[in-house]
């Protein structure tokens, strides 16, 4: 089953547990919002004047982002005249979790925020440090007997 529903000015074919990246939405991550439903599609289809009647959307806000910098540059020749003017658009990466009929409530709540993970103690610090010297030592080493070994063979 698919749905097309429309946000930001723009139209988009969604099914279930389909990311997409669409404008700006006013939500924090891990929200659930719902999207109003254009035209339903499946076994039978279903079109909507304006709107499909009791049908929405429901999708899980994973995060905000920004588009990559366009850059207007406008120069006149001979004129010493320039003008450059950027812009990032910014976008909501949601994931669409279902497709709701008949006027019914999404169902799935919003994920809880992962807990940040504990910070390490300073004798972990140093357990890790100590180890990744001892990796680098014995990186090297093998790198000088791979490249003696090289050298062997070619002066045979």
């Amino acid at each position: 089953m698919f749905a097309v529903i429309k946000t930001g000015g723009k139209q988009y074919r969604v099914a279930t547990d389909q990311t997409l990246t669409v404008q700006r939405l006013v939500a924090e991550p891990g929200e659930i919002v719902t999207f109003p439903v254009l035209i339903l599609g499946g076994e039978k289809m279903e079109i909507g004047t304006p709107m499909v009647a009791g049908a929405s959307v429901a999708a899980e806000v994973m995060e905000h982002s920004r588009g990559d910098k366009v850059i207007a540059f406008k120069k006149r020749r001979r004129k010493n005249s320039r003008r450059s003017r950027g812009h990032r658009q910014e976008f909501t990466v949601v994931r669409f979790t279902e497709i709701l009929t008949g006027g019914a409530k999404p169902s799935k709540a919003a994920r809880p925020k992962a807990e940040p993970k504990p910070a390490k103690t300073a004798e972990e610090k140093a357990e890790a440090k100590a180890k990744s010297k001892k990796s680098k030592k014995a990186a090297k080493k093998s790198e000088k007997s791979a490249k003696s070994a090289i050298k062997g063979k070619k002066k045979k």
